[in-house]
């Protein structure tokens, strides 16, 4: 290359250097909103699309506006609260069962929705999707810290961000649902573990609890980080004061995960009243029966399956998470990381059964989005993101949309 050749392709070169300089001195939290706003724009559009194509369903009429679309489904259940709260007297079907009911939803984000529309004169349906957009973005903002905290690399802890923002059903990162509200909290919470700023968890897992049911989950992560720093004490200390105060959350975390159901219970009068409740939701799978612990997984899988496949499938479920949990990849997002993973796992295994509402039951795992984050192939990453907006598409027509009779909620 001649000299007059150089001088003519440094010009070219210099707006690449300008904006790459651009991008270095923009703060941390402006690329992390930037990254949830344009994701927020591809999902709307989604959604829109999904609104204008909806036929007349119990909740709206046919090509309902975006605010009555984003409350439907359990999004009328929080408006019901918001309005009237919790019945003393627990409705009960033709057969002597405890029918479907406000309890199942916990009052956190319907109780916070409706102070803020007290305050501002607003519409319900503004103040609750707005509360949820704003959630998430903190959500965003939280999770950024916490994958920066863990995986150190900085592109590698956006793009976990990015992931986040066009998940499969980031749609309800901006509906009437406590989920960015509950994400929020959690990420939020173990953020703070890992940083071992214990203190400030207890408030947050105060309202955790009685926005999403995680307290037991939580209490069973807090658990097993205490057995982990103690039996690393000698390479990374563990002071008694942080030792006391750990077991102390942790006993208040389980305290906390318990009080939901009491409060139902001193309220209606029935110790089985919040836990009857969720299982009138699986009746029309399975029937009514009693909640037995580690039972519901095995239940589906032969509804869904039939015996002995339903089995067979769930027990490689099982066994494929606990590998999936020693793989390079996740390994890298730090023990704490993976005992929470570990234990909400096992929470879900306890209690719920699965069904088209699973997907959703799993957000609360979404640190592991820096697994898949962590490969720095441009190719990779650009099909992991068309994937998961494709996902959005899957989901929307899968669970949210309203087909006739509609036995697939989100």
């Amino acid at each position: 290359m001649t000299q007059q050749d150089a001088q003519l392709a440094e010009p070219r070169r210099a707006p690449v250097s300008k904006l790459r300089l651009r991008y270095r001195l923009t703060p941390w939290w402006v690329r992390v909103l930037g990254v949830f706003v344009l994701s927020r724009v591809v999902t709307t559009i989604i959604i829109l699309l999904f609104a204008r194509a909806q036929g007349a369903n119990p909740w709206t009429g046919a090509n309902p506006p975006y605010l009555s679309y984003a409350i439907i489904w359990d999004g009328t259940w929080y408006k019901i609260i918001s309005f009237q709260g919790y019945p003393s007297i627990l409705p009960m079907t033709t057969d002597g069962h405890v029918g479907e009911n406000a309890w199942a939803f916990m009052p956190g984000y319907p109780f916070l929705v409706q102070a803020l529309r007290d305050l501002t004169g607003a519409s319900w349906e503004l103040v609750a999707v707005s509360l949820s957009v704003l959630f998430a973005a903190g959500t965003a903002l939280v999770f950024y810290r916490l994958m920066r905290s863990v995986l150190k690399d900085e592109g590698t802890a956006l793009f976990s961000v990015v992931l986040f923002c066009v998940a499969p059903l980031s749609p309800l990162l901006q509906f009437a649902y406590a989920e960015s509200m509950s994400l929020f909290l959690l990420v939020s919470a173990l953020y703070l573990v890992v940083r071992h700023r214990y203190a400030w968890v207890f408030p947050i897992v105060a309202v955790m609890a009685l926005t999403r049911p995680s307290g037991l989950a939580f209490a069973l992560f807090l658990g097993l980080h205490i057995v982990h720093r103690y039996l690393v004490r000698k390479e990374h200390p563990f002071p008694v004061p942080q030792r006391v105060l750990t077991v102390v959350l942790a006993g208040f975390s389980a305290f906390m995960g318990f009080a939901w159901p009491l409060i139902a219970w001193i309220v209606t009068g029935s110790m089985s009243a919040y836990t009857d409740t969720e299982l009138a939701w699986r009746a029309s799978y399975i029937g009514y029966g009693e909640l037995v612990p580690f039972t519901a997984w095995f239940q589906g899988g032969n509804w869904w399956l039939g015996e002995p496949l339903g089995i067979v499938v769930v027990v490689l479920l099982i066994v494929g998470f606990a590998v999936f949990l020693f793989i390079p990849p996740v390994k890298r997002l730090g023990v704490d990381l993976r005992l929470w993973l570990a234990s909400y796992g096992l929470y879900l295994l306890a209690v719920f059964f699965p069904q088209s509402s699973t997907f959703r039951l799993l957000m609360p795992m979404f640190p592991a989005l820096g697994a898949l984050a962590v490969p720095r192939s441009k190719i990779y990453r650009t099909v992991l993101v068309i994937v998961a907006v494709a996902g959005q598409v899957g989901w929307m027509t899968i669970a949210w949309g309203v087909d006739g009779r509609d036995w697939t909620p989100p």
